[in-house]
């Protein structure tokens, strides 16, 4: 393994692992509560989770099978209502992006473009921006946390 896609691959598992620490500790009565805070954007705590997990779907998706559609409508809290629910959705989101460090077998391999959305994009500039956006929201998922529990 090269160092820089193993840097990825393990920041990619501490994201995974840091959402099934806040839904674990996220009361379920609380997983969907609005907390009205600018923070978190109005989002819940459970919308959070999941976002940012559809966010590595997308990006992983979209590197494997060039399918750059967003998870938005099968990510609803409609979809995904409980905590069970949203767990089994985390494990479909790590298959996926397991898959995806199959593909990519050396740090060489992240210098190679491949149509993204907009334009040609190197997969290094994915990952990057996928870890970015991924971690950012679930920032606001622990933030959203730590409102509901200082109110507790």
């Amino acid at each position: 393994m090269d160092d820089l896609r193993g840097c990825f691959e393990r920041a990619f598992v501490e994201i995974d692992g840091k959402a099934r620490e806040i839904l674990s500790s996220v009361r379920p009565a609380d997983l969907f509560k609005n907390l009205s805070d600018p923070i978190i954007d109005h989002f819940t705590v459970g919308e959070c989770i999941i976002r940012s997990a559809a966010v590595v779907e997308q990006a992983f998706n979209g590197i494997t099978r060039r399918l750059w559609d967003d998870p938005f409508e099968w990510t609803l809290p409609e979809s995904l209502p409980d905590k069970p629910a949203i767990e089994e959705y985390l494990n479909e989101v790590a298959a996926a992006r397991a898959d995806g460090f199959r593909y990519l077998t050396s740090d060489a391999d992240l210098l190679r473009s491949i149509p993204a959305p907009v334009g040609m994009r190197s997969l290094q500039e994915i990952l990057l921006d996928c870890l970015l956006r991924s971690s950012t929201t679930l920032g606001r998922a622990s933030t959203g946390l730590d409102i509901i529990n200082s109110k507790h």
